[in-house]
C-alpha cells in the first residue's frame, strides 16, 4: 500500500503524537508546528514519486505504438520502467526501506531545527516514528474499506470527486482512524 498525499495529515498527526507521549522524547516546540514538518517531509517524498510516475508515464506513451504492436503488458511496464529509473529520482520503492529513510528524514530534521530532544539513541525514535508510519498504513486499509461502505449506504447520494462528497469520506475517515487508535 502507497502512502498517499490525502493521508499526510493523518500520519504526521499520529507521528507527533507518539513522539509526545514517548517518554525518553522532549518536544521543544508546539505540535502543531512539530505536525507541519512533518506533513511537510511526507509530502515531499510522494511529489518526487509522482514525479517518477509522471516521467515513465510519458516514456510509455512515447513508445505506445510498440507496446501495441508487441502486446505488451501496460502495467508491467510500467512497473519496470519505474524501477530503472526509481535511483535517478531518489526514490525508495520498498515500503520498508521507504518507511526509515523518511523516518531518518524526520528525525534528522526534528533534531537539528531543535523540536525535540532525547536521551536516547537514534534508532529508539527512529523506530518510534518508523512504528507510526507502518501502524497507520496497516490501519488504513481497513478503514478506507468500512468509510467506502458507509458513503455507499449513506442517505443522500454523493457522486465521487464533488466537494460535499470529499468533506462527508474525510470526515468519515478521521472519525474511523481515531475509532481504530490511528490518530
Amino acid at each position: 500500500m502507497r502512502l498517499k498525499l490525502h493521508h499526510t495529515p493523518y500520519v504526521s498527526r499520529r507521528i507527533t503524537r507518539d513522539l509526545a507521549n514517548c517518554e525518553f522524547v522532549e518536544i521543544r516546540k508546539d505540535k502543531n508546528s512539530i505536525e507541519a514538518e512533518v506533513e511537510r517531509i511526507l509530502d515531499a517524498d510522494i511529489e518526487k514519486e509522482f514525479a517518477l510516475d509522471e516521467k515513465v508515464q510519458e516514456i510509455l506513451e512515447a513508445q505506445e505504438e510498440e507496446i501495441e504492436y508487441l502486446n505488451a503488458d501496460r502495467r508491467q511496464l510500467f512497473w519496470m520502467t519505474k524501477k530503472r529509473l526509481a535511483n535517478d529520482y531518489g526514490v525508495i520503492l520498498n515500503n520498508e526501506d521507504r518507511f526509515s529513510d523518511i523516518a531518518h528524514k524526520i528525525l534528522d530534521y526534528l533534531w537539528e531545527e531543535d523540536f525535540i530532544h532525547y536521551t536516547c539513541s537514534d534508532n529508539q525514535v527512529k523506530n518510534v516514528i518508523f512504528s507510526s508510519l507502518d501502524d497507520f498504513i496497516k490501519g488504513f486499509e481497513k478503514a478506507d474499506s468500512e468509510v467506502l461502505a458507509k458513503l455507499k449506504n449513506y442517505k443522500r447520494k454523493l457522486i465521487p470527486g464533488t466537494e460535499d462528497y470529499d468533506l462527508v469520506y474525510h470526515r468519515l475517515y478521521e472519525e474511523e482512524l481515531i475509532k481504530r487508535g490511528l490518530i
